[in-house]
């Protein structure tokens, strides 16, 4: 028998076996998207923990597409709004403010319900039927960093799926964890929720 012939059954039984996985990751990837485009609104509290494993917390409202807002805990004076095209970040302490285009965010995935996963996603194994983990990034586009969404199984969610969190990376390996509870989804919420008030100094006219 020759080489040839030996392997080739193997390669057989190898895309018997990793057929059926891709289609699974494809019908994860598939329930995920329902779940955004099922989602118009959600306010959750979260925890966030940083890369030196500070951990502050607050609430959290989102509406799509492209608004969210992280309220900080009482004594924290940071403020990140995303008003639906760009993302601000708020520190009341040194009144300095810094914005970039959502879709420039990690966060961009999230956020826009209408951005097909298939082309920038992949599913991570988690050894855990009940809890998909979904990691977003664009290759074309590393400076945007990178996101993996955490969500559990809930028949009561929108499309069968709670969002748990997510991890973010930024161009500058700056890691945040977020992880949430008490979800609400698809709730009234006021477009006012994402304004805010700018600490600079104004200036005087000419």
């Amino acid at each position: 028998m020759t080489f040839q012939k030996m392997i080739t059954p193997l390669a057989a039984v190898g895309l018997a076996i990793a057929s059926p996985a891709i289609a699974q990751s494809a019908n994860a990837l598939a329930s995920v998207q329902s779940h955004l485009k099922s989602t118009s609104s959600m306010t959750a509290d979260f925890v966030q923990t940083d890369r030196n494993g500070q951990r502050v917390s607050g609430k959290l409202t989102l509406k799509r597409p492209g608004k969210i807002r992280f309220q900080y805990q009482k004594g924290v004076p940071l403020l990140i709004v995303g008003d639906g095209s760009r993302l601000t970040m708020i520190d009341y302490e040194v009144n300095q403010v810094q914005s970039w285009p959502v879709k420039n965010s990690p966060l961009g995935a999230l956020l826009d319900p209408d951005r097909d996963l298939s082309k920038y996603a992949k599913i991570q194994p988690t050894g855990n039927n009940d809890v998909l983990s979904v990691e977003v990034k664009d290759p074309k586009r590393p400076e945007y960093g990178t996101i993996t969404m955490v969500f559990v199984r809930d028949g009561a969610a929108p499309g069968g799926l709670r969002l748990r969190g997510w991890v973010a990376l930024d161009s500058q390996n700056n890691r945040t964890r977020i992880d949430l509870s008490n979800q609400k989804f698809n709730v009234a919420v006021a477009d006012s929720a994402f304004r805010w008030t700018d600490p600079r100094p104004k200036r005087r006219g000419r």
